[in-house]
């Protein structure tokens, strides 16, 4: 066994008051035995196998025999006497045994071997040798057998309470004197000692395991409820306080003092009511506090601050009054918890429930309740409100490219931004992502609400610095007004939202007031798309075939497949209507594989020096399949990888990592050519062009309109692009070319190819089969210049739209169209009455428009009149003092 073991155990005051709960005080305590520790020791705290004084019972060994010997006047039996002789030295000599066991750490086979030496063995030889003295016949056994009793009951006495001594002391002396007599009888005594002894053992084991238990059972339970309330006061989950009749603190926690910022001595003997600020309360909780001590009366969970001064907390008390045995008052008694985090998180919780975590600007819940109270207010005057919806444009791309980190930062500039600019004319909120959402009461003129969006706008877009970036975004609005646009919530937030995607149908960074007809038209997206569907599962759709032809040799190189839906009611739909439709329902990836498989097809029966570009949207490109559909259609119809040319946008570059570089390394391993179409007019790094394996780029035809145009930089631009695509090694195709000027500048830049209306149009899989049996060679037909001769002009006009009429100011016109400015952001598409003079009207298209000017297409050209001049505006002469302006873009 091992030696001294020490427990820590529990010094349990004999009376203590509930509330004053204190850690409790470590004291050394007797060790807890181990289980048959009392059989080994007995009661000796030493836990010594051999007694300290067992040495002295060689002294009885030798004195009983000697006592025996004179009574009978008989010299002992000399083989029996040197017997005891060895006993009493082996007895002796265990002082020895006692010693080493006491200074050293032993296993418990060594103990029982020391005991064995020192207790068994002594009194073995003393029984043999009382054995063979009575064996020998010189005394009578009966003396034998008393000197035997008498050691044997000396031995019981000195181990009093180490059974296992006693038993090896007994088994063993008896055992010697069974040996002289019978030597099997000996050894068979010796092992039912032995058991014995294992049984007594095992017995008093299971005792001292039982009583072990009981007694930590019983401390448990003598304990558990001092350490509960000790580890509630001290780690802060609660406290405890206690008063005397007069209301002064006889015990606090200690906790709460440190809180407070004073000792306990400090506080103890001083009033309840200084733990608290009760000047701040509203009065009833002072009043309550002070009914309660006065009126003895209990009280719970009743809210109180604290006195801190460097920063709020409050607590939770309860307490009840206390009484003697006489029954007589003798103070107050209770506890208190800390309440401040759980006001903190109702607090928190009552923001997170009206404002917007991110912003801070007020949430979709508190701009909905703000509205319902608008709209239901007593007095109709006091239900007018306007309501703007906005729509963040290019936040994706800025979340994709610098993260989502740097997306929140960029909306908490945005929601700063909307606030100065809205101001005290209303209250901005944030619906959540990028929809922010402003409502303004009372009753405002369309046209200040139009400067408003229009400043809103202005001030979205201009530059942001994000985490060391320059982002550049956009915002669209759409505006309902009440009572005109709807009389509830739903209605009005539905029409506004409707406004908004007008707004961006127009092309985004404008606003639109909402007019009955934008039902209609989202009526007619919803038709469009079912229409889509059964078009997509029907066949309806078609692939056209637009020649590209190569400026130094004017042959056709290859065509470029376009999408074309010829619907059965409203004839031919382009694709600018219902390829946003495609991509937004997911039907652009079954349609894309469609024409991939459809353009293979058609190549297969064009003769081998003709290659076919079929367009890939992002979201074909972000398929991880496209590579598979390829190699499948390319295989189905037996064409050469190289002649199918994949033509992708920028915006794949928006998630630029490394899956967009395995799309690439995947579409290169099959061998077909990948254009870059649109270049210039998305995504704003050029650095994906180090990496990305191009074989083309296509110059937007953007570029290329009004590049022929005095003062135009966009010849500069197409020559850069020329430029960069040669030292990339990669060929260029100018998109786009109508007219003879046109295809003469791009020549002369260095565009390697050309595609447009000065070729040919865009022809069936039929026609440009028949068109490729008679050759390749192309001959460019079309206008000279793009540019019809205008008049300048300052002429007021009236513009009707819905029954609405504008005031305007015609700046030039033609015989297609005109410039006309006075209305904002007006979307293109929008269809005016023009009452160009008396009784002289015309129907005008909008189809382009920036800031406060728009270029309008009539739906008939006007007529000359016999100088040359438009008839309807004959006799108005150019300003003087405005020169004829420039259009940068074609009107009409």
């Amino acid at each position: 066994m091992s030696g001294d073991s020490v427990a820590e155990t529990t010094k349990v005051p004999v009376t203590r008051d509930y509330a004053r709960t204190r850690r409790r005080e470590r004291v050394i305590a007797p060790a807890q035995t181990e289980a048959g520790a009392s059989f080994l020791f007995g009661s000796d705290p030493t836990n010594r196998l051999v007694a300290p004084e067992w040495p002295q019972m060689a002294y009885a060994m030798l004195i009983i025999p000697l006592a025996v010997s004179a009574y009978n006047l008989v010299i002992p039996h000399w083989p029996a006497a040197l017997i005891a002789v060895f006993g009493a030295i082996a007895a002796h000599l265990s002082k020895f045994a006692v010693r080493y066991e006491a200074q050293n750490q032993l296993e418990t086979g060594q103990r029982m071997a020391l005991m064995g030496a020192g207790v068994a063995l002594p009194m073995f030889l003393f029984g043999s040798a009382m054995g063979a003295w009575g064996n020998s016949g010189q005394i009578n056994w009966f003396y034998c057998l008393v000197a035997v009793a008498t050691v044997s009951l000396l031995a019981t006495v000195v181990l009093s309470g180490r059974l296992v001594g006693v038993l090896a002391a007994q088994v063993s002396i008896w055992s010697g004197v069974t040996c002289v007599v019978s030597t099997f009888g000996g050894y068979f005594s010796l092992l039912v000692g032995v058991g014995i002894a294992i049984a007594a053992y095992l017995r008093q084991r299971k005792i001292d395991v039982l009583l072990r238990e009981k007694h930590e059972s019983d401390q448990r339970a003598s304990t558990r409820a001092q350490e509960i309330l000790s580890d509630y006061e001290e780690t802060g989950q609660g406290w405890f306080w206690e008063t005397d009749r007069r209301g002064q603190l006889t015990y606090l926690s200690a906790p709460v003092a440190e809180i407070l910022g004073r000792k306990v001595d400090e506080l103890i003997g001083r009033p309840f009511s200084e733990l608290f600020n009760l000047s701040e309360q509203s009065g009833e909780g002072e009043r309550t506090l002070a009914f309660h001590l006065s009126a003895r009366s209990s009280f719970s969970e009743l809210a109180v601050r604290a006195a801190t001064s460097d920063e709020e907390r409050w607590w939770s008390i309860t307490g009840r009054p206390t009484y003697d045995t006489f029954n007589n008052f003798t103070g107050f008694r209770g506890s208190g918890t800390d309440l401040t985090e759980k006001r903190r998180s109702q607090e928190h919780a009552s923001r997170l429930a009206h404002f917007d975590s991110l912003t801070g600007l007020s949430n979709r819940f508190r701009m909905s309740q703000t509205l319902e109270k608008i709209l239901l207010a007593p007095q109709l005057q006091h239900r007018a409100c306007s309501v703007f919806l906005l729509d963040l444009d290019r936040f994706k791309q800025v979340n994709d490219t610098l993260g989502h980190p740097a997306g929140d930062a960029l909306l908490k500039q945005v929601a700063q931004r909307l606030e100065r600019v809205v101001g005290k004319m209303g209250r901005v909120g944030r619906l959540g992502g990028d929809e922010f959402q402003v409502i303004l009461p009372g009753k405002i003129e369309r046209e200040q609400l139009g400067h408003l969006a229009h400043r809103i706008i202005e001030s979205l877009s201009q530059p942001y610095s994000i985490e060391g970036s320059r982002v550049m975004i956009g915002a669209s609005v759409g505006i309902a007004l009440a009572p005109d646009d709807g009389v509830t919530s739903e209605a009005l937030i539905r029409n506004a939202d409707l406004a908004l995607y007008a707004a961006k149908d127009g092309g985004r960074g404008r606003f639109h007031f909402y007019a009955a007809d934008l039902h209609s038209d989202a009526e007619e997206r919803r038709q469009m798309e079912e229409d889509l569907r059964d078009a997509v599962s029907n066949g309806g759709l078609e692939l056209y075939y637009q020649p590209v032809v190569q400026t130094a040799t004017e042959k056709i190189t290859g065509f470029e497949a376009l999408l074309r839906w010829n619907h059965p009611e409203h004839g031919w739909i382009s694709p600018a209507r219902f390829i946003p439709i495609a991509e937004d329902t997911g039907l652009i990836a079954p349609i894309g594989e469609w024409a991939l498989r459809t353009a293979c097809q058609d190549l297969s029966r064009w003769p081998q020096n003709v290659r076919v570009a079929v367009n890939v949207s992002p979201l074909q490109f972000a398929n991880p399949s496209l590579p598979l559909i390829v190699t499948s259609a390319l295989a189905s119809s037996q064409v050469a990888a190289e002649r199918l040319e994949l033509e992708i946008t920028e915006s794949v570059f928006l998630n630029d990592d490394e899956g967009t570089d395995q799309m690439f390394k995947s579409l290169k391993a099959i061998g077909v050519r990948l254009a870059l179409d649109d270049f210039g007019t998305g995504y704003s790094s050029l650095g994906y062009l180090r990496s990305a394996p191009f074989d083309k780029i296509k110059i937007d035809q953007s570029f290329v309109r009004g590049a022929t145009q005095p003062g135009s930089r966009n010849g500069a631009i197409i020559a850069s692009i020329v430029s960069l695509a040669e030292a990339l090694g990669m060929e260029t195709t100018a998109e786009g070319v109508e007219t003879l000027d046109e295809l003469d500048l791009v020549r002369m830049l260095g565009c390697s190819h050309v595609q447009g209306y000065i070729y040919e149009r865009p022809l069936s899989a039929m026609n440009a089969a028949a068109r490729l049996s008679t050759g390749l060679m192309a001959i460019a037909q079309g206008p000279r210049s793009a540019r019809a001769a205008r008049q300048s002009m300052l002429r007021k006009v009236v513009l009707d739209h819905g029954g609405h009429r504008y005031n305007a100011m015609v700046r030039n016109i033609s015989q297609t169209g005109a410039l006309i400015e006075g209305l904002w952001n007006v979307p293109p598409g929008t269809i005016f009455r023009v009452l160009l003079a008396d009784n002289h009207a015309v129907t005008a298209t909008c189809r382009w428009s920036s800031d406060d000017r728009m270029g309008v297409e009539f739906s008939m050209p006007l007529r000359l009149d016999e100088t040359g001049r438009i008839a309807a505006v004959a006799g108005v002469a150019a300003s003087p003092a405005e020169p004829e302006t420039v259009i940068q873009r074609k009107v009409g």
